[in-house]
């Protein structure tokens, strides 16, 4: 890796573009590492970050067509016999083949971050005869992603680049293979949507027969169980870290990161976004929902009664887990309680201002106006998430733990929000 590196500083673009022009033809060469080093020169002033992204995107789309035109020519009869020496072999053909079948060509631009994958797909895309010219949409986009990613990765670690890069590398691999499972699923609902539509039903039916009533309360049941399941598992992957004392190298990674991205400039608007996690938001938010309610909802006591126990229950939740935990932020001799872990802001905002969204959208029939809303609650949550990293108030896991209990606390009462909806309409409940 040295001698790559010190290629690089001396030759710059030219080693850029052959050394992913070779990788992408199977040569065991380190990208990633070569990419954020190139941003890491970038930082230094010694190469240009525009020409480098366009130098490694031409240097991979290079070598992936050269590996498509390889595997088109020789064949499959060719990697069958001979393809075990280049770590192709039937086997890996045949699974490799099979993602492309079942996934289609969009699974090329995600690729890229899957180790093991991204090395075959040309040769793979070729003795499979996919068309080139949509082989090479795919691809190229894929490819100028992956480039871009990790190089402008690099510029923003500067000096600590020699430090993060080999954990910050991995991340985004795991993002990447992430990525790559959630456009499975999606792709597979978008093929399968009857099917998926017939498994959830019967799912639910089988765990809620007794509620036949419920009309579509029971997506929504459905729908929020599945989300408090996923939040109370990111929660206890957050407690055991937390125990295991495992954040300091990612609070240190993502608070650079933060701090590189937003400079001093940022602290008026940083200033606006944390007022967006205070009452100076809530109060107003607070009071438009409960009279949304009063003149629009056929269950008012019931939804005021839900909304204010979302929020008096959000503050003690939040005080009683600061209190249990009792981690002490960045900045403590600044305030009363200095406990951080989770994050007081992030965890109100989102339980406020989430539940206050749902109900205000709840009997909303354009799906435009609910996604809107639900994107403003997410921008929201996430400026008021990046203020307190900004402004050393808190660590990123403190922010990122906030969600995650918050998330849990307003999933949950939207569960039990919709079962006694349920239960009133069917007279077992008198609100």
């Amino acid at each position: 890796m040295d001698f790559l590196t010190s290629w690089l500083e001396h030759y710059g673009y030219w080693v850029l573009f052959f050394a992913l022009l070779l990788e992408m033809l199977a040569l065991p060469l380190p990208g990633e590492v070569l990419m954020s080093y190139a941003g890491l020169l970038i930082f230094q002033g010694k190469l240009n970050w525009f020409l480098c992204i366009l130098t490694a995107g031409a240097g991979v789309s290079t070598g992936v067509t050269l590996s498509y035109w390889i595997g088109f020519r020789l064949g499959s009869p060719f990697f069958e016999k001979y393809g075990t020496r280049v770590h192709l072999g039937p086997d890996k053909l045949d699974k490799i083949s099979y993602w492309f079948q079942r996934y289609g060509n969009k699974v090329l631009v995600i690729a890229y971050f899957i180790p093991g994958i991204r090395h075959f797909t040309g040769y793979v895309s070729g003795v499979t005869r996919i068309r080139f010219r949509k082989y090479a949409w795919y691809a190229y986009t894929g490819a100028f992603l992956w480039v871009s990613v990790f190089i402008s990765l690099g510029k923003v670690l500067g000096p600590k680049w020699e430090q993060y890069h080999h954990r910050m590398n991995r991340y985004l691999i795991y993002a990447g293979i992430i990525a790559a499972f959630i456009f499975i699923l999606v792709y597979l609902y978008r093929k399968n949507k009857l099917q998926f539509k017939e498994i959830l039903t019967n799912s639910l039916e089988k765990g809620i027969y007794n509620f036949h009533s419920m009309g579509k309360v029971k997506f929504i049941v459905l729908a929020a169980f599945a989300i408090f399941a996923a939040f109370i598992t990111l929660m206890i992957g957050l407690i055991q870290d937390f125990l295991a004392n495992e954040f300091a190298l990612f609070d240190e990674v993502t608070s650079y990161i933060i701090h590189e991205v937003f400079d001093p400039e940022w602290t008026v608007w940083m200033n606006r976004f944390a007022l967006l996690g205070s009452y100076y938001v809530f109060v107003p938010l607070i009071v438009v929902t409960a009279l949304w309610i009063l003149i629009k909802s056929k269950d008012r006591i019931l939804e005021l009664m839900s909304f204010t126990l979302v929020i008096v229950g959000g503050e003690a939740l939040d005080d009683g887990l600061r209190a249990l935990f009792h981690r002490i932020g960045p900045s403590s001799s600044n305030y009363p309680f200095p406990s951080t872990f989770p994050s007081e802001q992030t965890l109100i905002s989102l339980t406020v201002c989430g539940f206050a969204a749902y109900l205000l959208v709840r009997h909303q029939v354009k799906l435009k106006f609910r996604i809107t809303a639900t994107l403003l609650v997410i921008l929201l949550c996430l400026l008021v998430g990046v203020s307190r990293i900004f402004f050393d108030v808190q660590y990123p896991s403190d922010v990122i733990a906030g969600y995650a209990f918050g998330g849990a606390w307003i999933s949950l009462n939207v569960i039990l929000l919709e079962i006694l909806r349920m239960l009133r309409k069917n007279g077992f409940v008198a609100l």
